[in-house]
């Protein structure tokens, strides 16, 4: 029953509107800070960080306050000679955050500052013979990793270096019984992998494999009574799955399906109003992960202060028109 589902509680005096000029200020401060516990603590995220601080300035037309010479210049220290792009400097590449060093220079249209015929060389020579793709040496398999490895080929024209039938037929073998995805065959569905599926299958023009009524289903049954998304059932709601939740169901034709009023409120009662940023849920502490898919998924409800958002790539509309990336969805 409801009444006995995990949520929270949004309190009555929660924000309501939307603090842009804070969140630009949190996330234009947040790098500088490089003494702080968080940001040492957190280097095996740096790229990823890089990219979700950067989209979320883009999408709030604060991109010029980043400084991107600085920003380009750690990436070219991360490639490896192997073509991969690390984390960091002095760590092994992984496609999580080769992904993110080409979405950051494609915001910053300087894709040619790294060697990408070695970074496609690399991504290819990943994927296995029954189409899955380690994310790195060490052949741990995800299908979030058919995702990055799909998206960065299709970031940098070069899709068709894979064997794109095998690559998809691994991704539809995790499809499950409740029309959802999970990170191999068998494994539990979850919002964050259904996202990853669903976004490769968009961009290889595979979504036809996707039950979409069933899917969306159970989507949308990841709304909670607060109304905020979960990533599973009897999870807590958290703000990030106001992105891999809305994202896939903009993609298969379903985000009406949603209470985009409550969703809102939850996304809205989850800011700082002293120190800008979201955080999970609200009370919680703030960080850029959450901040940048906070924001997203306001831009998907259709708030225009922001930028509209790719559901695929997670990257601004105007980019993608830039270089000429079109996908059909559903």
């Amino acid at each position: 029953m409801a009444s006995q589902m995990k949520d929270v509680e949004i309190p009555e005096k929660a924000l309501k509107e939307l603090l842009l000029s804070k969140h630009a200020d949190y996330i234009g401060a947040y790098g500088t800070k490089k003494d702080d516990y968080e940001y040492v603590m957190t280097e095996y995220l740096r790229m990823n960080g890089i990219y979700w601080g950067l989209t979320a300035m883009d999408l709030m037309n604060q991109l010029d306050r980043m400084n991107k010479e600085e920003v380009i210049g750690f990436i070219k220290q991360c490639q490896h000679e192997s073509g991969g792009i690390a984390c960091s400097v002095g760590h092994d590449p992984h496609l999580l955050c080769t992904l993110s060093a080409i979405q950051i220079l494609t915001l910053y249209d300087a894709q040619d500052a790294v060697n990408t015929e070695k970074v496609i060389e690399w991504v290819r020579s990943l994927q296995q013979d029954n189409g899955c793709f380690y994310g790195d040496k060490w052949g741990e398999v995800d299908t979030r990793f058919s995702f990055c490895a799909v998206a960065c080929l299709s970031l940098l024209g070069k899709l068709d270096c894979i064997n794109i039938d095998k690559a998809v037929e691994f991704v539809v073998s995790c499809m499950n019984y409740d029309g959802g995805f999970g990170c191999r065959p068998g494994s539990e569905t979850h919002a964050g992998q259904v996202y990853c599926c669903v976004g490769m299958l968009a961009i290889t023009g595979c979504l036809h494999y996707i039950d979409a009524d069933l899917l969306g289903w159970w989507l949308c049954e990841r709304q909670l009574p607060s109304g905020g998304l979960n990533g599973r059932p009897e999870k807590l709601p958290d703000v990030c799955y106001s992105w891999w939740v809305l994202a896939s169901l903009k993609i298969i034709d379903r985000l009406h399906w949603i209470d985009k009023d409550s969703l809102i409120a939850f996304i809205l009662a989850s800011q700082d109003d002293e120190t800008g940023g979201f955080a999970d849920r609200p009370g919680d502490m703030v960080d850029p992960f959450h901040t940048l898919f906070g924001l997203c998924g306001l831009s998907l409800l259709g708030n225009k202060s922001v930028k509209a958002i790719n559901p695929v790539f997670c990257m601004p509309e105007e980019t993608m028109q830039r270089i000429g990336i079109q996908l059909d969805l559903l």
